[in-house]
């Protein structure tokens, strides 16, 4: 059954947003797959300010997703792959929300919308690197049709990690 997707908007995330992201990640559910713990403040606020930065110079960036209210609920976009490992030079489709927006198809409705405006930039081709236990992004790639392309272990904690990808 295909439910019909809420509506969603991408905006380029602000200095603020890095307070919000960093509240609604400091959550041991949500930080799962990235090292188990919150990171500080500071992370957000350079996080930010790239993402910024990837905007003006890329056309497109990590948005923070804001729900119809104008609530943002975390964030979903595109940035070039920043690790020296895995899928290098590749642009990696993301994202991260808050707990309590779980499992009411905000990714999707964000994926989907990132999905246009990265093919409307001329990138070609995008992947998504998600942790192998992580079956609720896993889901997410296969709503949106994307393939797995490769596996990776992870340098730093060793886990599995599968490149998922998707042509534009």
């Amino acid at each position: 059954m295909n439910r019909a997707l809420p509506a969603v908007t991408l905006r380029v995330p602000t200095d603020e947003d890095a307070h919000l992201w960093h509240r609604l990640f400091d959550d041991p559910d949500v930080m799962e797959f990235f090292g188990g713990k919150s990171a500080e403040l500071s992370v957000y606020e350079e996080l930010t300010a790239r993402q910024r930065r990837h905007d003006a110079e890329l056309g497109f960036c990590l948005w923070s997703v804001l729900d119809d209210s104008g609530r943002v609920l975390g964030f979903t976009g595109a940035q070039p792959w920043p690790r020296d490992w895995g899928p290098t030079g590749e642009i990696e489709i993301g994202w991260r929300l808050g707990r309590e927006h779980w499992g009411k198809g905000y990714v999707t409705a964000a994926a989907r919308q990132t999905l246009e405006r990265v093919r409307a930039a001329g990138v070609r081709s995008v992947v998504a690197m998600v942790d192998a236990r992580n079956s609720r992004s896993i889901a997410v790639t296969r709503r949106l049709g994307m393939r797995l392309a490769e596996t990776f272990t992870t340098p730093v904690r060793k886990a599995e990690a599968h490149c998922y990808r998707l042509d534009l």
